[in-house]
């Protein structure tokens, strides 16, 4: 298996430029060590977590796991009830954990908590001029999401094949493309744009060490890129989620001119949470993106990690390469 040497896995510490992206309910140690021991970057999320002191917890249970580096996603969203984001920043650093992924609201003060405790910061962002502010604000690197993706993919609508080149055009410092990719074609053509690295997190939901129930995967994995819905668009809050009679509710709802209120109790966290524990994929919201549609199995995440980067070698190397003629 070839090694792709890039900016970003020399600047933090990873053998393959492929990341594994925080993700609610599904980043927990069991996967982010199986990430790290496949020698890409594994993340648990902070806020799976219930308190500072189970994210504690958790990180040393990863690290019973694996003895890689690895990081913790902290994502600042909109919520009724702020979770005491100071305390979780807190029991990051005192783990000894070296990376970072924020998302969500300006990164500002999640840099000027963990840059003095020498953390790297990968800043998640969906527009070139969020990712310069991030980049201004002193982040180490960007993940910029296309509108693709799982989760939130903001409001402009511009899709990973045009946002990627534009990020690679304006910034300076590391560009993991995300939203999209799950497999060796989408590393290759993400480094072809411009990126030093790739972001997965539907492919890495669909491995044998991803902690959500089998009948989600297989419903992942026999998905097409056409069964996802963008809910919230009325409310400027788009997220891509799972297409289910709950979402497409919501979609109604809102489309008939609702509030947040009408469709509180269907968005409800603790629904979604249910999904990936029970299995049933109608109990409620989940995130998934159009990137399902190009994910057919369940492999081991050592399998995925070495397939793609195996994959992606011989692309380089073969079709591409004999796509070159000799010039005299």
């Amino acid at each position: 298996m070839g090694e792709f040497r890039t900016r970003f896995t020399e600047e933090f510490g990873v053998e393959h430029p492929v990341v594994q992206g925080g993700m609610q309910w599904v980043g927990r140690a069991e996967l982010a060590a199986a990430v790290a021991e496949a020698g890409a970057l594994g993340m648990i999320t902070a806020l799976t977590q219930p308190t500072p002191e189970d994210l504690a917890e958790e990180i040393a249970r990863c690290r019973e796991l694996t003895d890689k580096p690895f990081g913790v996603n902290i994502t600042i969203l909109p919520t009724i009830a702020p979770p005491p984001y100071a305390e979780y920043r807190q029991a990051i650093i005192e783990s000894g954990v070296k990376i970072v992924e924020t998302a969500g609201s300006n990164p500002a003060e999640q840099v000027a908590a963990f840059q003095p405790a020498g953390v790297k910061v990968l800043h998640k962002c969906t527009s070139v001029r969020h990712a310069l502010k991030a980049q201004q604000l002193g982040v180490d690197a960007v993940s910029i999401d296309g509108f693709e993706c799982a989760g939130h993919p903001g409001e402009d609508d511009v899709p990973g094949l045009v946002l990627i080149p534009r990020a690679a055009d304006e910034l300076n410092i590391p560009i993991i493309a995300s939203g999209g990719f799950a497999d060796a074609r989408g590393l290759v053509a993400a480094l072809a744009l411009g990126a030093d690295g790739i972001n997965m997190g539907t492919r890495f939901m669909c491995t044998a060490e991803s902690p959500i129930h089998d009948e989600v995967k297989k419903r992942i994995a026999a998905a097409s890129e056409l069964d996802t819905e963008l809910i919230f668009r009325p409310l400027r809050n788009t997220a891509r989620v799972a297409s289910n009679s709950v979402s497409r509710e919501v979609v109604s709802r809102l489309d008939d001119g609702g509030s947040f209120e009408d469709v509180r109790e269907l968005v409800a966290g603790a629904r979604g949470r249910q999904v990936y524990e029970q299995g049933d994929t109608e109990l409620g919201i989940w995130s998934v993106g159009m990137v399902q549609g190009l994910i057919n199995d369940i492999p081991t995440v050592d399998e995925l990690v070495r397939r793609i980067v195996g994959e992606a070698g011989e692309l380089i190397r073969g079709r591409l390469g004999n796509l070159l003629t000799p010039t005299a």
